[in-house]
């Protein structure tokens, strides 16, 4: 495994860990400094079982 392979899974293992406590892909983005969908891929591309949209600006639609 090369150097970028094993950085690139320290930053896998990291944004799991981050996500599973409870962080949401908007703030691992802000704070890594990439993308909402590069950290979307990354999250995806670690197994981590994605958590249903919702968040404090999430609404239900009205019926």
């Amino acid at each position: 495994m090369t150097k970028p392979d094993k950085l690139r899974d320290r930053q896998l293992v990291e944004l799991r860990n981050a996500y599973e406590r409870g962080a949401s892909i908007r703030t691992l983005a802000v704070s890594t400094g990439r993308s909402y969908g590069s950290v979307h891929s990354m999250l995806r591309e670690s197994g981590v079982a994605m958590r249903s949209r919702g968040g404090p600006n999430h609404r239900t639609r009205p019926t």
